[in-house]
Formats: structure tokens, C-alpha cells, sequence
């Protein structure tokens, strides 16, 4: 479906080529201080045509707040925005009406539906998480307030240019502890806040770009000062819950959180975060586990990294079939990203955002005076 949380709720709306985007969010506490700036500064970080490595599709992407406010203030009730879509050549996508892109959604959507949209990729273009981006603003906004919650996303690789991720790396833990959106924008087009690296990175981008091309990487997220006690003990768990909420974003395809995949090889004596004081309260020495124990958050920094795939729409010709299964070379037309991770950077902030307000929200309502406190 269209929709995403359960208190904290957000629907959103549109296809690429149609005549705009948005979103209703609901959940929203009244009495919030709120305006179009609060949502437009992440939204730009996400539009096209920001670099030579992104797409070259020209929109503005300005906000507007339809509904939900008054005089700055929320008012408890949905919020409605909206974005224009003004810079659609649905004519770049002649050619594909024969052809099912390789690895894109045209033939799982005529299979499911029996349309699709005839130019773009309709639901399934990126253009869909424009809802999701000023959303997740307002839900950031609230866990600002409520904790102080940092939430920071940063190109960790791309291609076979690859960050230490490893949890038991110093140089790695002590970069999720200091890092900001600042030092991430600084970073260049790329996102990458080592330089050396974030070089190395726009190398590859630029020469799959050269090669009609495109290539896949990897973004890493820190979340600071998280409330203990979010999250469920069994299905709801904060950290599948997280997963959900990734790889719901287009091009997804691969999620791990702490030490990931490489703690099955670290054994458990080194792998678990023992306990010590950390200002009047329980802490962990290590964070191995990633800031979740038993599925519920411990109040250390949650961290996590998500796999993008490189791009499926290429103007490289593609030996593939028509719909009516004959033979035949596919060459893409039109403006797309040949890697998608700067710009997945607050997407995934995003869904980060949105995620933990419903749980915050989740737990505020069954804690009443216990746990979570506002």
C-alpha cells in the first residue's frame, strides 16, 4: 500500500510524470512550530540536477503546506503537501513501450495491474519519495524536540570503493559519533566525508556515466541520542522495522545494522557490549549490537548501512525482449541518475525519521509515566 506507520503516519501520492507529488501525514502533534523552510532544506538535498553525477531532470522541488497548519503552528490534524512536477519529457520513454526495462518494475507492474504508467517508472520512479522526504522533516523535527535526536546518512562506497564499516574499527565508531550533515555536504557531489575516498568515488561515478553506464554503493546512517525502550519484542522489532522502512526505497537491496553480516564471525566473547556507568545511567562499553538489544533500542547510537543496486535505466544497449517475448536491443532514453546514493542520502534520513517518531509515539502512548517520558 501507500501508506507507512502506525501513529505516526504518512501517505504518499503521484507518479514521475505526472502533474505533481506529495503526501497527507497524520500523527502529527498540534502546537508544533512548522513552515515550508523546516521541509524544504531536505528536499533539496534530494532533487535532480544537483551535480554532474546525478540526473539531469531540472526541478526546483518547492514545497507547499496545503492543510495541518495555521499561523506556523500545527493544528493536530493531517498535513497535505504538495510539489510540482515541471520538467517531464514523457516522449524519452517512446521506445520503452515495447520493451520491459531489464531489472526495472514495467513488466512486475503490467504483471500485477495490467497498466502501468506509460512514461517513467510511475510508482516506482524515485519521484515517489518526495512525500517521503518532507514527511520525514516534519517527523525529525518532532524527535528534535522531544530528545534531541541526530539523524545523519553519508556515502559509505560505491562500486569497489568501500569504507571500513566494521564495528569494531575505531576510526569507523569514532566518525558515526562525530559526524554531521555539514561535514557530509561538504563532502563534495559524492556525499563521502573522507576525501580521499569521496575522490575515488566520483572517479567511478563518472566513468560508468561515461560508458552509458551506471553503478551501485552503499549508504550508512547514525542515529544520536535515541530514547531507550523503542521498539517491539517480537515482529515490531526497532531494527526490522528499520529494515521495512529501507528497503521500501527504491533500488534497495540489502540492509544491516551493528555489526551486520561480519559479527557472524566475531565470536561472542568479543561481540557483546558489556555494560559500564555512562553518566548516572547504564551504558555500553561497545556497540557492536548497533543500539538494539532484543529488537528494543538501548540509548546507544543506532547505526545501520543500506545496499543501492546501480541504476536499471541505462543508455547502453541491452540485448532483452519485447513484452510479446521477441528479440531485441534496448536503448534507454532520457535523463537518469548513473548511481543514486547522494541523493538516497535523505531519503534514507527520511524513513529514519518516520520510523522512530511512530515508535516514540508507539511507546509514549503505552508507557504513560514509565519509559519514554516527554
Amino acid at each position: 500500500m501507500s501508506t507507512f506507520g502506525t501513529l505516526f503516519k504518512v501517505t504518499t501520492y503521484g507518479e514521475s510524470h505526472c502533474k505533481s507529488v506529495g503526501c497527507i501525514v497524520d500523527g502529527v502533534p498540534p502546537n508544533m512550530s512548522l513552515s515550508e523552510d523546516d521541509i524544504q532544506s531536505q528536499l533539496s538535498r534530494r532533487r535532480p540536477g544537483q551535480s554532474k553525477l546525478t540526473t539531469q531532470r531540472n526541478e526546483k522541488d518547492r514545497v507547499q503546506i496545503q492543510s495541518g497548519t495555521e499561523f506556523g503552528k500545527t493544528l493536530g490534524t493531517p498535513i497535505g503537501m504538495i510539489v510540482l512536477n515541471q520538467d517531464q519529457h514523457p516522449k524519452d520513454y517512446s521506445e520503452m513501450d515495447n520493451y520491459p526495462r531489464p531489472s526495472h518494475a514495467d513488466y512486475t507492474y503490467i504483471e500485477k495491474y495490467g497498466i502501468k504508467a506509460s512514461s517513467g517508472g510511475g510508482r516506482a520512479s524515485a519521484r515517489e519519495t518526495i512525500g517521503r522526504v518532507a514527511a520525514g522533516a516534519i517527523a525529525e523535527k518532532l524527535l528534535k524536540q522531544v530528545n534531541n535526536v541526530e539523524i545523519v546518512a553519508f556515502v559509505s562506497g560505491v562500486g569497489k570503493c568501500q569504507l571500513d564499516r566494521s564495528s569494531q574499527n575505531p576510526e569507523f565508531m569514532d566518525l558515526l559519533q562525530n559526524i554531521t550533515r555539514d561535514q557530509v555536504d561538504a563532502g563534495g557531489p559524492i556525499r563521502c566525508p573522507i576525501p580521499d575516498k569521496a575522490s575515488e568515488m566520483t572517479k567511478i561515478v563518472e566513468h560508468y556515466k561515461s560508458q552509458n553506464d551506471s553503478i551501485g554503493g552503499i549508504v550508512t546512517c547514525v542515529v544520536r541520542n535515541v530514547p531507550v525502550g523503542l521498539g517491539e519484542p517480537a515482529f515490531d522489532k526497532l531494527e526490522a522495522i528499520l529494515a521495512h522502512a529501507m528497503l521500501s526505497i527504491p533500488a534497495t537491496k540489502g540492509f544491516e545494522i551493528g555489526s551486520g553480516f561480519a559479527g557472524t564471525v566475531i565470536p561472542g566473547s568479543e561481540h557483546n557490549d558489556p555494560f559500564i556507568m555512562k553518566g548516572g545511567h547504564l551504558g555500553t562499553k561497545t556497540n557492536n549490537s548497533g543500539g538494539t538489544q532484543g529488537g528494543i533500542s538501548n540509548g546507544e547510537n543506532i547505526y545501520f548501512s543500506v545496499a543501492f543496486k546501480s541504476p536499471a535505466t541505462i543508455s547502453k544497449p541491452q540485448d532483452t525482449a519485447t513484452y510479446d517475448g521477441e528479440k531485441g536491443v534496448l536503448t534507454a532514453k532520457g535523463r537518469h541518475d548513473p548511481n543514486v546514493v547522494p541523493r538516497a542520502i535523505p531519503i534514507v534520513e527520511a524513513m529514519t525519521a518516520l520510523t522512530l517518531a511512530d515508535a516514540y509515539l508507539i511507546q509514549k502512548s503505552r508507557a504513560s509515566t514509565f519509559g519514554v517520558v516527554h
